[in-house]
């Protein structure tokens, strides 16, 4: 019996480690044939490629760019259908978080987020669109900070942008939808990666722990399978769409 990601490629942005690479590797299993995307993180890229391979369900190979510029994002869509020959699902979740207080805020903070976290991931959509065809995906990242009422202080641009991906996507979904492909995006709320633990202490990430109802950090795997979901042909009437995956934390 095929897998139901067979004949697919995927690409995933930020996939060495976290979430990304936890997502890289459920469609993986689905069958998918994906691109581990890192910069920094050859090592980790290399080993997850391995692993794939290994187990023998889809095929990965990894690929460096850094997608904090157009340029390099542009390069990386491009190296990707050079490689595979083609594009199908295309998952954005390459970002940064900076949390300053309000006074600390300046132009390159501001610009730097917005740049990573909305610029960059726009037009390689926009890029990929010249490779995508009916039936492909494209999952933007949110984030739960965006409808949780006691978002904590100091999340402005972040939250900031991650309300900017969300009706990108709603939009997208028109644009895109004509042509037969679904835009989504969904919004974790705090989850056990670098990203989230960095700066924190271990009273914080606990304070985080007890928001959710199960008084704990989910994993990177309990986000993974609702992209897989979103990847594949019973998702095709779900379209322009944020999909909170916070256990609870935001309802």
């Amino acid at each position: 019996m095929s897998l139901p990601l067979s004949g697919k490629v995927a690409l995933v942005t930020g996939s060495s480690r976290n979430i990304g690479a936890a997502v890289a590797k459920r469609l993986a299993d689905d069958g998918a044939s994906v691109v581990i995307n890192y910069n920094g993180s050859e090592g980790a890229a290399n080993e997850l490629v391995e692993k794939i391979n290994e187990e023998g369900n889809g095929k990965a190979v990894a690929i460096q760019a850094d997608v904090s510029s157009t340029e390099g994002g542009n390069k990386l869509i491009e190296e990707t259908v050079n490689h595979f020959g083609q594009l199908d699902i295309l998952v954005l979740n390459a970002g940064m978080m900076k949390n300053v207080s309000f006074d600390a805020i300046d132009e390159k903070l501001f610009d730097d987020h917005f740049t990573v976290n909305v610029k960059v991931p726009l037009f390689m959509v926009k890029t990929a669109s010249k490779h995508l065809k009916a039936g492909a995906r494209v999952v933007f990242f949110s984030s739960a900070t965006t409808k949780f009422s006691s978002v904590p202080p100091n999340y402005l641009i972040y939250t900031a942008t991650k309300g900017a991906i969300e009706q990108m996507t709603r939009v997208l979904a028109k644009d895109l939808g004509a042509k037969g492909i679904n835009v989504n995006a969904i919004a974790p709320g705090p989850t056990d990666t670098d990203l989230f633990r960095a700066g924190k202490s271990e009273q914080l990430v606990q304070f985080f722990s007890n928001l959710h109802p199960q008084k704990r950090i989910p994993q990177p795997n309990e986000i993974a399978p609702i992209i897989a979901f979103l990847s594949r042909d019973e998702a095709g009437w779900i379209n322009g769409q944020t999909i909170f995956v916070n256990g609870g934390y935001a309802v």
